[in-house]
């Protein structure tokens, strides 16, 4: 672990500090030379889909198609490290939860499945087929398919979900919470009935013909780094890009291509955002609604700004959205967004002087009260002049894990539509439930309740990514069998049922070999390409099951005679699982023939062939007003001056991806060595009579009753705005309350928590060499 210091970086996103976090990574998995060879097999034809980030490739042919963090995540997936039996026997569970998140992981690949014994608090090893047995057993015995809960990763392949929703479909119910839940799922819950579809409408060629590009409330130069190329590119050749965010981002400022020889060799680096706006946290609506406002008015004093005949053709609602953008006030925007009315007009003049242009958002967006609404504002901006539907114009929801777009075309989805229902009885020749099953936090809420007795999670970190941290440990605990499908030991391990299971997968680079051959698996990434991966390393240990392995033998073990899929023929080759998906889904129609191309196939997009699947037949603007009375709002107004309530928003370290963390460093902020800080204007930290490196607690704000408090971080001076906050998650989620969601989707709204901060003790400037505070063990709450 490198020095607990506080040093500012000054260079740019990529560049040679990404090569040496690259070479330092591979060093520490002790892979050098076997991950080097593996990382030139990323996202290659005949290679396999990094496991990270959903960001599309562009060259399917190049030898170098991955980024930093791309890097970490196969150097972590390929470590020589290894977690078997012989380290659970030398670990209690109890041993185990007083442990980091990061030491953890680093630990190494899981090895052997295991079943957790309460006589010696261990994890001790089981044959898979006892394994799969025993939760049948409880599935089996449930009154109510309901009491069921299964997660989904968004690593998880599309035959792995196809199987998985199919399987518990036919077991009885759609309790499908997923991380769609708590990232992306607004934009899928603004744009289906605005435009028709819940995805993105551009391409990467689009990218490469916008005049201007903006960015909202995303981070990629750490969260999707490749993308950074493609702005880089774009800069260069003249177009805007105009960014809003709260922070200020190396990644959106300047960027230095590790590929480019003459720029690693001079040092030199590319600037990115031409406009840069620091606006409020949650302030992206006013802001998107200030930029409107002005291409009306600049409309009525001089015409040719609005598409007028794209309005007249394609849309509804648009006097009812120049009505309320009328009558809106300057100041209310100004004092919502955190923006001068001179800084909006200038936004809306890049917008109103560009012909095609691209609107990008990410979780800065997505978790807050009024994620929906906002979106759908973004939407509005585009559809003003006509970008949708367009070359170089459109939306572009950037989002997170690897295929997490991919499961939910698969069908994951806890509200999935008739069609899909009626056809999957068609093709399966079962009755699917129709009632709609539970979301992230709603599955919480059912545990808690005692009414979800199973738990099973198809990958992912569910006791660490979700919010309310020690509510959702009391209710995995609750539940009379927890089971996890994983790559590597993680918090979700440790926080478990009355019996726990962990089942160890193969990873995206290792050879999946079944009765037909080395089997590849496909994967849709953010702009619905679809293509093949395949991994090429020796599996971890022979013990490991793929996860479409491990889905058919639960099923069959399950389901029993009682099913006529037949599960265990499925997985001997996995084209049959995809002729399976081509039967239920039409726009994967020849699947193993399309995919079989080098870079796949696109599903289609009617959104961005202005074919607009609404009820209407035609998109939809549609107003809404400035928020004024969220949980920061209302936080304050109860405050009423006696306290300094702050707007917190999680954030990822540069070091991590998800809850999976790499190391304890975050390069581009300045932070070595050190995860527990928090990010802070300086003239808030002189206001609460404190100075930069004293130590605090925070305590959310809420009007529940519960004590939430995360304690003993440092204040780090930022260039953040006046009352905000940033600090890393999953260290600050017990901070957001399970009831803090967004409307109409659901998802925690992890970027606006109310909070307050006091001092952490009387000893100040103890940051630079304080011990990392470790989360809280697994007791914590008995």
């Amino acid at each position: 672990m490198s020095e607990q210091k506080i040093a500012f970086y000054k260079g740019p996103a990529g560049g040679w500090g990404a090569l040496r976090s690259v070479t330092q990574a591979l060093l520490r998995q002790d892979i050098a030379v076997k991950g080097a060879r593996t990382l030139l097999s990323a996202n290659q034809p005949d290679g396999f889909d990094c496991p990270g980030c959903a960001w599309p490739d562009r060259n399917h042919q190049s030898t170098f198609e991955f980024c930093e963090n791309g890097a970490k995540a196969v150097a972590a997936e390929a470590t020589a490290r290894r977690a078997g039996p012989e380290f659970f026997a030398r670990h209690t569970v109890a041993e185990l939860a007083q442990q980091s998140d990061f030491w953890l992981e680093d630990q190494g690949r899981l090895t052997h499945p295991m079943a957790y014994d309460a006589a010696t608090d261990r994890y001790l090893p089981i044959d898979w087929d006892e394994a799969f047995a025993r939760i049948a057993r409880h599935l089996n015995a449930l009154p109510d398919p309901d009491q069921a809960i299964f997660y989904t990763s968004g690593r998880a392949s599309n035959e792995a979900a196809f199987l998985y929703q199919l399987f518990v479909r036919e077991y009885g119910t759609n309790n499908f919470p997923d991380c769609s839940n708590m990232c992306h799922e607004p934009s899928g819950a603004a744009m289906k009935p605005q435009i028709g579809v819940g995805k993105g409408t551009v391409t990467l060629d689009d990218f490469t013909q916008a005049d201007a590009i903006f960015i909202f409330g995303q981070n990629p130069g750490t969260n999707h780094p490749r993308m950074l190329g493609e702005l880089r590119a774009a800069h260069k050749r003249g177009a805007r890009i105009v960014s809003f965010n709260p922070l200020r981002e190396r990644g959106l400022e300047r960027f230095a291509d590790p590929q480019d020889k003459r720029e690693m060799a001079t040092l030199g680096a590319t600037p990115i955002s031409t406009h840069y706006f620091q606006l409020r946290a949650g302030g992206d609506l006013a802001a998107a609604k200030g930029m409107m406002k002005h291409l009306l008015e600049v409309e009525a004093a001089r015409g040719g700004v609005l598409d007028h005949g794209f309005i007249a053709e394609h849309t509804t609602g648009f006097e009812a959205l120049a009505a309320d953008l009328r009558a809106e006030d300057w100041a209310v925007l100004e004092e919502e967004s955190g923006l001068m009315q001179a800084q909006l007009r200038s936004a809306g003049d890049v917008y109103l002087g560009a012909r095609s242009a691209i609107v990008c958002w990410g979780m800065g967006i997505t978790q807050h009260p009024h994620s929906v609404a906002t979106i759908q504002m973004l939407t509005n901006l585009l559809l003003l002049r006509g970008n949708i539907g367009r070359p170089g114009a459109g939306a572009c929801p950037v989002r997170g894990h690897s295929n997490v777009q991919g499961d939910r075309t698969m069908g994951i989805w806890e509200k999935p539509p008739a069609a899909l229902l009626d056809r999957l009885e068609q093709v399966f020749g079962f009755a699917p439930p129709r009632r709609p099953g539970v979301d992230t936090v709603e599955a919480i809420r059912l545990m808690l309740e005692g009414r979800g007795r199973v738990f099973f999670a198809l990958g992912g970190n569910f006791a660490a990514a979700t919010p309310d941290t020690f509510a959702t440990w009391r209710a995995l605990r609750q539940c009379d069998l927890t089971v996890h499908v994983a790559t590597k030991l993680n918090r979700s391990h440790v926080v478990h049922g009355r019996e726990a299971l962990i089942l160890p997968c193969l990873g995206r680079t290792e050879i999946d070999l079944q009765a037909a051959g080395p089997q590849g698996v496909t994967v849709e990434d953010s702009m619905s390409m679809v293509h093949l991966s395949a991994g090429i390393n020796p599996p971890a240990s022979a013990e490991l099951l793929s996860e479409p392995a491990i889905v058919a033998r639960l099923a069959a073990a399950t389901l029993g005679a009682r099913s006529r899929t037949p599960w265990l023929w499925l997985v001997e080759d996995y084209a049959r699982i995809r002729e399976l998906i081509a039967r239920v889904f039409d726009d994967f129609h020849d699947f193993n023939a399309r995919v079989a191309v080098p870079g796949g196939f696109r599903l289609r997009n009617t959104a961005s062939e202005r074919v607009w699947a609404t009820p209407g037949g035609k998109a939809a603007f549609v107003p809404h007003a400035v928020p004024r009375d969220t949980p920061v709002h209302r936080a304050r107004r109860r405050a009423g001056g006696a306290q300094t309530v702050f707007h917190l928003m999680t954030t990822r370290s540069h070091d991590q991806y998800n809850t999976t963390i790499y190391g304890m460093d975050d390069r581009y902020r300045g932070v070595y060595g050190q995860r527990r800080v928090v990010f802070i204007h300086p003239e808030d930290i002189r206001a609460l009579g404190l100075v930069d490196g004293d130590r605090v607690d925070m305590t959310t704000v809420w009007d529940d009753g519960e004590a939430r408090r995360a304690d003993d971080f440092r204040l780090v001076a930022y260039d953040i705005p006046r009352g905000h906050l940033a600090a890393y998650y999953p260290e600050t989620n017990p901070l957001v309350p399970l009831s803090a969601t967004a409307l109409v989707a659901g998802t925690p709204t992890s970027k606006a928590v109310p909070v307050v901060l006091t001092p952490h003790g009387n000893t100040r400037n103890a940051g630079a060499t304080a011990t990392v505070t470790q989360p809280p063990p697994a007791n914590a709450l008995a």
